[in-house]
Formats: structure tokens, sequence, C-alpha cells
């Protein structure tokens, strides 16, 4: 088996937020983010350059109770082919895999597995901030 390539570190962050508006000023007025894509009403994806934050609107039945409201943390991959690689490797692990490796509508690729707890992780070339 092929191990892959050193990720280039974890700087994507996805979180769900019950007031998306007010989660979007706060990370773009307050903490200097910058707008770098908005998809629909319920997502929008903000950087700072060399990062990637993606606030989800929660749903109505989601519960706020606990101490944070992490939806997955993702790792920045350079090269798109070694998304792939990355997958081979971890279900060669025996990782459960949330999603098969996909692009999307950005010219991102991506798939979605868990950690031994639970979290949700995605690997993901991110053309904004993966290393061309």
């Amino acid at each position: 088996m092929i191990k892959p390539q050193p990720t280039s570190g974890m700087r994507h962050v996805a979180l769900f937020a019950v007031d998306l508006e007010a989660s979007e000023r706060f990370y773009v007025d307050l903490m200097g983010m910058q707008l770098e894509w908005r998809p629909d009403p319920d997502n929008v994806y903000l950087t700072s350059g060399n990062d990637n934050l993606a606030l989800h609107r929660a749903p109505d039945s989601y519960d706020m109770s606990g101490d944070q409201v992490l939806d997955h943390i993702g790792f920045i991959i350079d090269d798109i082919n070694q998304v792939d690689v990355w997958f081979d490797f971890l279900r060669g692990h025996d990782i459960e895999m949330k999603t098969e490796p996909r692009t999307h509508r950005d010219g991102a690729r991506s798939f979605y597995c868990l950690d031994p707890g639970g979290n949700t992780v995605q690997i993901i070339h991110h053309p904004p901030i993966s290393q061309k």
C-alpha cells in the first residue's frame, strides 16, 4: 500500500451557525476574514488567505446544548490527485468512510471519513488555499 504525501496542515473548519448572518459578521467584521463564496442563502465560505471557514446554517432541529458546534475539520491536500490516494490509504486502514471522493462545483475535490472519536474529517484539495 502506498503511503500518501503529507498534508499541508489543518486549515479548513466548518461550523453550524444558528444565526448565520451574525456569525458571518463576526468572522468578517471582527476577525478580518473575507468572503470567498456564497453558494446559497444557507452557506458561506470565508478565508484569511491561507485557510477556509465554512459556515452552514444549522437546521431548526439542531441540538445546540453542547459546548461547541463543530460540523467537521478539514485537511488541505496540495495535489488534487492525492485526495484519491488518501481515500484508498485510509480505507485500507479500516477507517470508516462517510463519502466517496468527489469534485465540487468550485473545483475542490474531497471526501469525508470519521476519526476514532466519531468526528467527521474532510480531506480536501481546495484550489484557493492548496499549493498549485
